[in-house]
């Protein structure tokens, strides 16, 4: 295995909505470049980047996979990213590692929404883009949409830089070549799949196209450069090699993004892909620094050094040899039985295999031992790997994705890329003891690879949650309880954590008397209570003058409100965004004690809720939902039912941004509808906003449920 440079490197993304073809694509790259003997399929699980168990059984890729293809003297990092909408996160985390993404569209369906997330994702980081559109072979692509509708959408959404770069050769035949705009070259391809081109005359039918769509990329890339100006008024054209390297040079900084044709089912264009990623796809070597900031040892206030930190001061990691050793993780595996694998990148410096690198992220040393490559989820050893380049390494012992590692004597620290707030939350119960004691380590190893997986009890309502993106993304983790850990588990919807409050205020009395002979119990408070603002809490004060209750017996006045209203008065639920005062009361020397004002507190506390109005609150989620434009009525409807608040809409793509306030005990299934109105195609996210009053109807069936009595002030 040749060890490659930075300069003869090229990381990728493969971006773009599910079921467009990425990682049949990328089987066709692999098998073009003779990686692979065969055409893998993710239906059969022989596509080298669709190895997981519930990627194959669900014909989808779910987490981001890498695989190499050498073509012609260069190195091609590929990385297959998912496309469905509760694993976006993860075409966002592939960004950071590569110099590039192919933005895959489907030849069928154009610009989907998830298509327009990703280009967004990668404009956000200043990536450079190249267009695949994929699957024309397909009986129901348009043969002349590669040339017209759709390089119209994608200009009319992504900006008039999207160009053309090819044309596809479609005829009654189907799709069997490409022309080649740079050199006006044809390109055809036999039925056989093996994906290797033969240069060939322009066909008459599609001559007057190319020569047009010629014409118009020179313009575009010659556009703001004299001398290519200059050129172009005197000759009509620019010469090849000046057009290759202007070209190369638009696209590394973001001025064009091409636009390709291929077909991955049928390996029609692959070659000539790999070809313009060769060319045109930017080295790491060429892309700018990256910015890291520097580490600092801080002192403790004893004198004594801590560990380090990260500072504010930024520092520019050139991708280079000859600088000090830097690696980032993207990517964490987590197999039963090979371990945990750690995914990388070099930024800088040269690493080689059974050295010690130090964890800056952690301050902890890692010995690297079996460095690897990744073909899918088959590890190719190598003795080193250079600047810019991907590697893997197995069983790193503290190392986790988004750490930063490298030489001790050179601390760095890499902003991780953010990972988003969990959109839906269920319960889950273990379905016998022994799945209850391997449920929290296995869950533990699949947060390890899956950072968007969250496990944990509920304060309020003693349940054990597993929250992640979405519907799909939990069962697909029950899944992988079940088939990597042989753990089974019950899911069922999450208790809503209601609260309670009040809409007035009220005084009242608690006296505990307890004097029957001996040493007795007293205590006497007066509180007054009154309504707070959201998200204050419970506040106490002491409004005690002239010896009332002495100062030793406060604290227990206001152990028995804070113990009251954790209990709550209507239904159990916490109270909570009221302030209480003590303000008066007695003792007697001998029987008051600090229980005895505890339980005149908690009398108190339960008289002033029965006059203070007291009203049911519920949590109410921030919801961002995504649908194609035809469901966007219907989604209306359904948020209506569901007493939502809608705040907002906008476009996105060919779809609808909508943004709305809706009660959390309306979306606990909203998955499952969502998945149902849009036919499989719309997405969403939440997260806990605020809390707001209960209506007085729903208030009444939720107490009676509980099973206490109703007493309860709320909103029509």
């Amino acid at each position: 295995m040749k060890i490659y440079p930075g300069n003869e490197i090229r990381n990728v993304a493969v971006v773009g909505h599910s079921h467009c073809g990425k990682t049949s694509l990328i089987a066709a790259l692999l098998h073009a470049s003779k990686m692979t003997p065969t055409l893998g399929h993710i239906e059969d699980g022989s596509a080298v980047t669709a190895y997981d168990e519930e990627e194959v059984a669900r014909r989808t890729t779910m987490s981001n996979a890498v695989a190499f293809a050498e073509w012609n003297g260069v190195k091609v990092n590929l990385l297959d990213t998912p496309g469905f909408h509760m694993f976006a996160h993860d075409s966002r985390a592939a960004m950071l590692p590569v110099e590039s993404a192919l933005v895959v569209v489907n030849a069928r369906s154009g610009v989907e929404t998830v298509t327009d997330r990703v280009w967004k994702y990668a404009a956000e980081v200043n990536l450079p883009r190249v267009v695949v559109v994929n699957q024309v072979d397909h009986p129901k692509a348009d043969s002349r949409i590669g040339r017209h509708e759709m390089i119209e959408t994608m200009q009319t959404k992504w900006g008039r830089q999207v160009i053309p770069v090819q044309l596809p050769i479609v005829d009654q035949d189907g799709f069997h070549g490409v022309v080649d705009l740079v050199t006006m070259n044809a390109f055809l391809y036999k039925p056989d799949g093996d994906g290797r081109g033969e240069v060939g005359k322009i066909p008459e039918a599609v001559a007057g196209d190319a020569k047009a769509a010629h014409e118009v990329l020179v313009e575009l890339v010659a556009e703001g450069k004299d001398e290519l100006m200059e050129e172009f008024f005197a000759q009509g054209t620019i010469p090849e090699q000046h057009l290759i390297a202007a070209l190369h040079e638009a696209i590394r900084e973001d001025r064009i993004f091409p636009v390709l044709y291929a077909s991955g089912l049928r390996n029609v264009g692959t070659d000539h892909l790999l070809d313009f990623l060769k060319v045109y796809a930017p080295a790491p070597t060429e892309r700018e620094p990256m910015a890291a900031r520097a580490m600092r040892r801080p002192t403790s206030a004893n004198g004594h050094a801590d560990n380090m930190e990260p500072m504010e001061e930024t520092v520019m990691r050139h991708v280079a040899d000859k600088e000090p050793l830097a690696l980032y993780v993207y990517k964490t595996m987590c197999d039963p039985f090979a371990g945990r694998i750690s995914f990388f990148k070099v930024i800088s410096g040269v690493l080689r295999n059974d050295s010690t690198v130090q964890n800056f992220t952690r301050q902890e040393s890692e010995r690297f031992a079996h460095l690897s490559i990744m073909e899918g989820r088959k590890p190719v050893e190598v003795p080193e790997l250079h600047a810019g380049d991907l590697g893997a390494i197995p069983k790193l012992r503290t190392t986790l994705t988004g750490d930063t590692l490298g030489d001790k004597a050179h601390e760095i620290f890499i902003e991780p890329v953010p990972v988003p707030e969990p959109a839906m939350t269920y319960a889950i119960e273990p379905k016998s003891r022994a799945d209850e004691d391997k449920l929290a380590p296995a869950l533990h190893r699949i947060m390890e690879e899956d950072l968007m997986v969250r496990f944990f009890r509920d304060p309020q309502t003693n349940e054990f949650l597993v929250a992640g993106a979405g519907q799909q993304h939990i069962e697909v983790v029950v899944s992988r309880l079940k088939r990597r850990y042989h753990t089974e588990v019950t899911l069922k919807a999450p208790k809503v954590p209601y609260r309670e409050t009040i809409r007035g205020r009220a005084e009242a009395q608690g006296r505990h008397k307890k004097q029957t002979g001996g040493h007795g119990q007293f205590g006497d408070c007066k509180l007054r209570m009154e309504p707070l603002p959201r998200g204050s809490g419970v506040v106490f004060e002491n409004d005690i003058f002239g010896g009332a209750i002495p100062r030793q017996f406060v604290p227990a006045v206001e152990k028995g409100i804070q113990e009251s209203a954790a209990r709550g008065f209507l239904a159990g639920y916490p109270v909570v965004d009221i302030k209480v005062t003590v303000f008066d009361g007695s003792y007697h020397d001998v029987d008051s004690s600090e229980m005895s004002f505890k339980l005149a507190a908690h009398l108190a506390f339960r008289k002033c809720m029965e006059q203070a109005k007291p009203a049911l609150l519920e949590p109410v989620m921030r919801v961002e939902i995504e649908v194609p434009d035809e469901f966007a009525g219907a989604l209306m409807a359904d948020l209506n039912g569901r007493r939502g608040r809608v705040q907002g809409m906008e476009s996105a793509g060919a779809g609808t941004i909508v943004r709305a306030e809706v009660p959390m005990a309306e979306m606990l299934n909203y998955g499952t509808t969502l998945t149902s109105i849009t036919q499989g195609r719309g997405s969403f996210r939440m997260e806990m906003d605020h809390y707001d009053v209960v209506p007085q109807l729903l208030s009444e069936k939720i107490l009676a449920t509980a099973k206490r009595p109703v007493n309860v002030d709320a909103e029509d």
